[in-house]
């Protein structure tokens, strides 16, 4: 199921040769990545930076940044090194992110089955023309929802697939989030820079005319010439 952004939601059915045809492919892709060495990125407290193939253990909160990159040059983030070493492993290799819009049925069923099996997920917002332009060139076509799994791309919603591509992936069945976990919140698919709104461009003008103003009156002050003395007959100066 997935829904086209400039019509009404639409249900989607996958051929199944084409589904068995991408399932295979994914398969082939997570077994040579089960092959790639994991590199990470240790910052220590004191600055120093070390490199290495284990993740670090005993790593007290907010002591460490760690990054983790594979052979195939995509680095992630990991948060403090909260997530089980197992799901941490299989989110580095797999990265996954899904595509949504306000009003979209598909999109929650989906972020919903996601979050109840514990899958670590960045949620990216189409909203916005430059947003559409964008999923048109990632996925080639401007219907939601969208998720990638790894270089796997699923168009439309459908629990039954999604489960499939999941477990093909490693992910584990069942949540193992920790307690405290919370996936990012989400985040506009294209970042546009805030243009300010008329009232603080009015403001802005205000107070650059009221700068110039006083500029000039201290300008014009330094340039007045001093008044003239008046006679003393007496000799008196104070």
């Amino acid at each position: 199921m997935r829904t086209k952004l400039t019509t009404p939601f639409q249900a989607l059915r996958f051929g199944c040769g084409a589904f068995a045809a991408a399932l295979l492919a994914f398969g082939l892709g997570a077994s040579a990545g089960l092959h790639a060495q994991t590199v990470f990125r240790i910052v220590n407290p004191d600055g120093s930076i070390t490199f290495s193939d284990k993740p670090p253990i005993n790593t007290a909160p907010g002591k460490q940044t760690v990054t983790a990159s594979t052979a195939g040059g995509r680095p992630l983030e990991l948060a403090n090194n909260s997530l089980p070493f197992d799901l941490r492993q299989v989110a580095q290799r797999y990265p996954v992110t899904l595509y949504t819009a306000e009003n979209c049925a598909p999109c929650g069923s989906g972020r919903t089955l996601l979050s109840n099996r514990g899958i670590p997920f960045a949620e990216r917002t189409v909203s916005t023309p430059q947003d559409n332009e964008a999923l048109q060139r990632i996925s080639g076509e401007n219907s939601l929802p969208f998720l990638t799994i790894g270089g796997q791309k699923i168009k439309g919603f459908s629990d039954s697939e999604w489960i499939q591509f999941l477990d093909a992936a490693g992910y584990p069945i069942s949540s193992k989030l920790p307690p405290t976990y919370r996936n990012a919140a989400a985040t506009p698919l294209v970042a546009l820079q805030r243009q300010p709104d008329a009232a603080a461009q009015a403001e802005a003008a205000q107070q650059a005319a009221a700068r110039a103003a006083a500029e000039k009156a201290a300008a014009e002050s330094q340039n007045t010439p001093a008044p003239a003395e008046t006679p003393n007959p007496t000799g008196i100066r104070f």
